[in-house]
């Protein structure tokens, strides 16, 4: 069995970044086929208004997502330095507080969206037709809500600290419990309740909870270095200086995941005025381009990994090799999945959409505007991946803000009298372009490397620690097994 940490201070960077992403990618691909299978069974047997509802649904999801996605964020990069650093006691002090912080608030979160699903939707513009079904639909993805939090949070915990191994193992046990019971809730196979697009959402909550309640267990028993037993359980009081770094940079970081996720629900908003066989087309495209934006995703995630632990360990080296590397695999890997979408794109579409279908048309043509939009995006990602890992999130965030709000609201909007629907597909490549020449600028000319994530602490120094990867924790009662 491998170690459950990796040092990524150590070995050659593309290598190590290479086999680091690996299940960061493999978990992406994981992710992206559970959306798609759920698709296929909602889209081809309950309707291209199912298919909108979901749609319609899953930015709302993306949206919650964002909402603390900053605070997981920023407890990563402060475990990455503090392994970095080896100092475990203070990874153990960032994992606590940050722990304490995200749940309170995924279950507020939860609890205030579900008597505001429909009037959510409403706001959305969602099809009549498709409205019963996206509220049915999201108000369980609600009630999922603190089960995909604290999954998504146990995984870029565990990453931080140079474990993609186990969130991979996990994920995929989800997955395959979503992919199960998808059918089993929707049709009420056996002695399961015939649910309808109900039943796909209700799987996703089933397959999350079992997940993550296996993944808390597995970690206990496998007495990961990173587990808090109950003689620590102090940690998880919140610590006022960690406390006051996750806040002041996790909500920049969150509201970038807002920023994109506010302006993808402005996008679809428009879309849905153009009817449903738009709208079903650009849900079935977005299908795909979860396929095609898994490289980036996976390889910003890693890099913004290795960089915090450099920037612990003070190899700032590596830091910048890692950014050069990260940019060149990118254009590699997203330029891969590009090419097969655009020449088999009839065939990928129609995994979505039932055949013959105008919807289909709409999508092949959207998507050959549309798509090559991931190549600069993804460099974008890379590049605030790394900014990031030092604690410079004010940057990335202005930056986003103008490429989607100052760049493709606008050109979506006030250029379709003049390109019809049109201007909204290629306000993507027009957007995405301008956030990466705007990202290499800041990379080359900002001060990124003088930010801090969190003053050094001098009591938190001077507990001894040592590597996850190399040895038990100190102040843990058990230490881990390989």
């Amino acid at each position: 069995m491998t170690k459950p940490s990796r040092d990524l201070t150590q070995g050659p960077i593309g290598r190590t970044l290479f086999v680091f992403a690996l299940p960061i990618m493999a978990g992406n691909v994981l992710q992206s086929l559970n959306g798609s299978v759920n698709a296929i069974w909602v889209g081809r047997f309950l309707g291209e208004e199912a298919l909108t509802a979901t749609a319609n649904a899953n930015n709302i999801m993306f949206f919650l997502i964002g909402a603390v996605f900053g605070v997981g964020m920023a407890a990563t990069i402060l475990v990455a330095q503090a392994i970095g650093a080896k100092n475990t006691a203070q990874a153990k002090r960032v994992i606590g507080t940050s722990a304490t912080f995200f749940f309170l608030v995924s279950l507020a979160i939860a609890f205030a969206g579900l008597p505001l699903s429909r009037h959510i939707l409403v706001w959305m513009a969602t099809p009549a037709a498709a409205l019963p079904l996206a509220e049915a639909y999201l108000r369980i993805i609600f009630m999922a809500v603190p089960f995909l939090y604290m999954f998504a949070f146990l995984s870029a915990i565990l990453r931080g600290a140079g474990d993609t191994r186990t969130p991979f193992v996990f994920l995929m046990l989800a997955v395959l419990l979503d992919i199960v019971f998808n059918p089993l809730l929707i049709f009420g196979i056996g002695p399961l309740p015939e649910m309808g697009i109900a039943g796909s959402a209700m799987s996703t909550l089933v397959a999350n909870l079992i997940s993550l309640a296996a993944m808390l267990l597995w970690l206990r028993h496998r007495r990961h270095p990173l587990w808090i037993s109950r003689h620590e359980s102090a940690v998880y009081r919140p610590d006022p200086a960690i406390l006051s770094a996750l806040v002041t940079k996790g909500v920049p970081m969150g509201l970038q995941m807002i920023v994109i996720s506010l302006a993808m629900i402005m996008m679809i908003s428009m879309v849905n005025a153009h009817g449903v066989d738009y709208a079903s087309a650009y849900g079935a495209a977005l299908q795909l381009w979860t396929y095609i934006q898994m490289p980036a995703m996976a390889i910003g995630a890693a890099c913004s990994s290795m960089a915090a632990q450099n920037v612990g360990a003070g190899r700032w080296d590596r830091v910048n090799a890692t950014a050069r590397t990260g940019t060149a695999f990118n254009f590699l890997m997203t330029g891969l999945l590009i090419a097969p979408v655009i020449l088999f794109d009839h065939t990928t579409l129609s995994l979505f959409l039932p055949d013959g279908s105008a919807a289909l048309e709409h999508g092949r043509h959207l998507n050959h505007i549309a798509v090559w939009s991931f190549l600069f995006f993804g460099v974008s990602f890379v590049i605030s991946g790394v900014v990031r890992a030092t604690g410079a999130v004010i940057p990335p965030l202005v930056i986003l803000g103008i490429a989607m709000w100052g760049i493709r609201i606008p050109f979506a909007d006030l250029l379709q009298p003049a390109l019809g629907i049109d201007a909204i597909w290629w306000s993507f490549p027009v957007s995405a372009l301008c956030s990466m020449l705007m990202s290499m600028a800041y990379y080359r000319w900002g001060n990124w490397r003088q930010a801090k994530m969190l003053e050094p602490d001098p009591d938190a120094i001077a507990v001894p620690s040592e590597v996850p990867s190399q040895a038990p924790s100190p102040v843990a009662d058990q230490g881990p097994r390989s």
